[in-house]
């Protein structure tokens, strides 16, 4: 007696295979596309509701405390008092931008901050100060002026290492043209460019002209800088010169490759 054919084979083998189950719910019903994408869609909406709840609207995640890094002359309590970081609030409510501005316009003294988000509940204030290079007197007070030529405080008390500047302008026409702040600006380029050793021992930096740049030394020394331009080459050769002649009283670097020394 013949087998069953290949067709009647392949038939007997869909016959016993089960169907794929039909999307169904709780009752065991169908469900059709369209109820099963507004089910997905109800699910999404309530995650993003309930995600929505716990960033602005549960206690979990709010603005418990404020930490400052830092801040040198200013004090903590300055900058948080300044900063104005509303404690309680939801910590993605917080507008770390207005900060930021706030701290900036108030507090002159500070360069930069960066106010960052420390879940679940700090506010940190990454605080960089200004450093000072030059001095201005202005009567029993001094005026910061920092390596961008920033006047940015006014202190009781000069801080110790930070010379003075005195501008004594000639009338020249550059000068007239650029006005003092340009000169202001020369004077601080070349106070930044001083090695430590040197600008420990500068006690004032004179500037008449944008070429006509002095230092006062200690102990009576003074130095001819000249200008500004090839200020990493006049500070070496200067360092050479005073290490040659540490009794000498007057040191010419305004033309480098040819410097000079004298007593005074």
């Amino acid at each position: 007696m013949a087998g069953p054919t290949t067709a009647q084979r392949g038939a007997g083998q869909r016959a016993d295979t089960p169907a794929r189950p039909p999307h169904t719910g709780p009752d065991g019903r169908r469900l059709s596309r369209r109820t099963l994408l507004i089910l997905i869609a109800v699910v999404v909406a309530l995650l993003t509701a309930g995600g929505i709840w716990v960033l602005y609207g549960s206690s979990w995640l709010r603005a418990e405390q404020v930490r400052i890094s830092g801040a040198e002359v200013l004090t903590g309590a300055e900058v948080e008092d300044v900063a104005a970081v509303p404690i309680g609030a939801p910590m993605m409510s917080i507008d770390t931008d207005a900060i930021e501005n706030r701290l900036r316009q108030k507090l002159p003294r500070i360069d930069s901050v960066d106010v960052v988000r420390s879940w679940p509940h700090d506010i940190g204030l990454k605080v960089t100060e200004r450093k000072p290079v030059l001095l201005v007197e202005k009567g029993a007070k001094f005026i910061e002026v920092d390596a961008e030529g920033v006047r940015f405080a006014t202190v009781d008390k000069a801080p110790p290492g930070v010379p003075l500047l005195e501008l004594t302008p000639d009338q020249s026409a550059s000068l007239r043209r650029f006005g003092s702040d340009r000169l202001v600006l020369e004077a601080v380029r070349v106070a930044s460019e001083l090695p430590g050793s040197i600008a420990k021992e500068t006690q004032v930096v004179r500037a008449a002209s944008f070429d006509a740049i002095s230092l006062e030394l200690t102990r009576g020394r003074t130095v001819n800088w000249g200008s500004s331009e090839e200020g990493p080459m006049k500070a070496r050769v200067l360092t050479a010169l005073m290490k040659a002649a540490p009794k000498a009283g007057h040191f010419d670097v305004s033309a480098p490759i040819a410097p000079a020394v004298s007593d005074s």
